[in-house]
């Protein structure tokens, strides 16, 4: 029997290790666009998926070892509604910013 609960928790425990990684990078990505992307789109602000989506990473941070409580699941779906949503709507927008000669790419002495 105990091989069955050591299953489980290792089951469980690379779950919330893989649920904590997706929510690290939903918020890496939020952080990396900008804000006008966000109001272009008419989706929330920038400020309102940064403090939405770092209260689920602190959530899935703790949790990480119980994923399937009621706050864990509320975290991850934050995060979802993000990935599904928000960022297939404002990831063009940072492109459109690349090529039309934004700050990224830009060497001293002109683009890379």
């Amino acid at each position: 029997m105990e091989l069955v609960f050591g299953a489980q928790n290792a089951v469980t425990l690379a779950l919330g290790v893989a649920v904590f990684a997706l929510g690290l990078f939903a918020f890496i990505d939020a952080l990396r666009h900008d804000k006008a992307a966000f109001a272009v789109e008419g989706k929330q602000s920038k400020t309102f998926w940064t403090i939405a989506l770092g209260v689920s990473l602190a959530v899935l941070f703790v949790s990480i070892q119980s994923v399937l409580n009621m706050f864990a699941l509320i975290a991850v779906v934050a995060v979802g509604v993000y990935l599904a949503d928000v960022r297939p709507a404002i990831t063009p927008h940072r492109a459109y910013r690349r090529r039309k000669g934004g700050a990224s790419g830009q060497g001293p002495y002109g683009s890379w």
